[in-house]
């Protein structure tokens, strides 16, 4: 199954607006592409349940119909982690359920790309994390570098830990969160420098960022390149 997991620096950081312009781009490429946000806080209710954002963002992308049941099997009301909104809300979150859904859904599917919920380590309960989920799903790995001040702690420490997990990876890219930011180039190169993924591309900061103009900015060649 063709498909990539998106991660990021920490939260806050763009994550489902790249996930958004990726299944734009492969999607004009003429792909069935699905777009699935397993676990996801902070959801509105409304009159045919929790329903978030990112998901229904993700879900206007795509160009495979799923139910929205399918698309985020594990939404919380509360905008906090989602380990103790679960608790909370007395739901334990299965990684074996989310993987029979993202397998249900490749075999709809060209590709199916996964959004993660927050940073690469945040806690799904208290023994396993969104690290050990990528690593059941085995799907190629993309880590969203959230460019701002103290940025390049996050995205080592995150790059080591990925790595080390020794799963398949897609790449990297940044995206630029804060408009006062100064030396973005220099902080990027200091990234490429110290990190042997592949470098997707540099998002600016965009005042009404688009699905489609985000897309300009990421090398999707340099993603293909290293799928599988």
């Amino acid at each position: 199954m063709k498909g990539l997991f998106i991660t990021g620096t920490d939260t806050d950081i763009g994550k489902t607006r790249i996930t958004e312009a990726l299944i734009y781009a492969f999607v004009s490429r003429g792909e069935r592409v699905a777009g699935l946000k397993p676990i996801a806080a902070g959801c509105q209710r409304t009159p045919v349940g929790l329903r978030n954002d990112d998901a229904l963002a993700m879900m206007r992308q795509a160009n495979v119909e799923l139910p929205y049941e399918t698309v985020n099997p594990y939404a919380f009301e509360p905008p906090i982690a989602p380990h103790i909104a679960a608790a909370e809300a007395g739901i334990e979150m299965d990684p074996d359920v989310i993987q029979g859904v993202v397998q249900a859904v490749g075999e709809q599917a060209d590709r199916v790309i996964v959004e993660g919920v927050g940073g690469w380590q945040v806690p799904i309960d208290d023994f396993v994390n969104t690290a050990d989920l990528a690593e059941l799903l085995g799907l190629p790995v993309i880590m969203v570098v959230g460019l701002r001040v103290g940025a390049l702690n996050h995205a080592l420490l995150t790059a080591e830990a990925i790595y080390a997990r020794g799963v398949p990876i897609g790449g990297w890219l940044v995206n630029v969160v804060d408009p006062e930011m100064t030396r973005i180039d220099e902080n990027i190169e200091t990234l490429q420098r110290q990190i042997a993924f592949p470098y997707l591309g540099r998002v600016p900061w965009l005042t009404h960022p688009s699905a489609e103009e985000i897309a300009t900015y990421l090398d999707i060649d340099a993603i293909g390149s290293n799928l599988f």
